[in-house]
């Protein structure tokens, strides 16, 4: 059954991301007062990208792009399978890493200061992605998604600042405003696409289709706070992962985008309050 699901994963992650991003566009718009794209508007434009020829900054930036969509893969497919939870977020570490040096490697100040601006976004995030690992373990006992998920309880009846906090950062990994300083999904960038600025063509597809991978993950992740061993739970993760993918879209289409000190301040604060407070009132009781 856990390969089962990891092949579901690797199959229907691309399409599922791709519903995702079509989705956004669309809702985003209605909220500006437009009609929109159609929902698979996202697919036509990769199809498109694969299609171009792509102008090759240096064989080291296409590595790192081809790394970048490996462990993003390999993140998902431990995670569905059940895996070790910190391997899971140790993987998704890494393939950032991959994502920021990509940019890195690349002679353009666009791309060198969208790469400076991923790498601050990774100091805001991580600690609360290690605080969710933590969590989990508190909760459970264990760091295996298999036995999170055959819980008595809902884990986020122990963990709801955990899961606020979670929530809070998920803004920064998806790359939306106010957070979304190192690249953007939408035509106000300041820095034209910062982190992709130097990518075309296939190699900004695979980016395109790393991102479709990650999003699935993270509504994964999401998840994993509503399972539990009663199947009717799943049922519920399923709308609760919908709506927090609109708070996001709604996040993006209300708030301007803030400074990077902001963005880091927040997101430690939020960190420590609602994932730090969370774990010591459930250790002590």
């Amino acid at each position: 059954m856990r390969f089962f699901y990891m092949a579901l994963y690797l199959v229907l992650a691309p399409f599922l991301g791709g519903l995702l991003a079509g989705l956004d566009r669309k809702l985003s718009a209605r909220m500006q007062g437009r009609k929109g794209p159609p929902l698979f508007q996202p697919f036509y434009d990769l199809f498109k990208l694969f299609n171009k020829q792509a102008v090759v900054v240096n064989n080291v930036q296409d590595f790192l792009v081809v790394g970048f969509l490996i462990f993003i893969i390999f993140t998902g497919c431990l995670f569905f399978f059940g895996g070790d939870l910190l391997l899971v977020f140790f993987a998704l570490t890494l393939a950032g890493i991959f994502y920021m040096m990509s940019a890195c490697s690349a002679n353009s100040p666009y791309s060198s200061m969208g790469a400076q601006r991923e790498l601050m976004q990774m100091m805001a995030y991580e600690p609360m992605v290690l605080l969710v690992a933590i969590g989990f373990y508190v909760s459970t006992g264990s760091f295996s998604v298999s036995d999170i998920v055959r819980s008595e309880i809902s884990n986020i009846a122990y963990l709801p600042g955990i899961f606020f906090g979670f929530l809070y950062i998920l803004t920064i990994k998806l790359r939306k405003s106010p957070f979304d300083l190192s690249t953007s999904h939408h035509a106000h960038q300041e820095m034209v696409k910062g982190v992709t600025t130097e990518q075309s063509g296939g190699i900004l597809a695979l980016i395109e289709l790393s991102h479709w991978y990650e999003n699935v993950f993270l509504m994964g992740v999401v998840g994993l706070f509503i399972v539990n061993a009663d199947w009717r739970s799943y049922l519920v993760a399923l709308p609760v992962c919908f709506l927090t993918y609109f708070i996001e879209i709604l996040v993006d289409n209300v708030f301007a985008r803030v400074k990077w000190e902001v963005m880091l301040k927040s997101a430690w604060v939020v960190t420590l309050i609602a994932g730090v407070i969370n774990l010591l009132i459930l250790n002590l009781i």
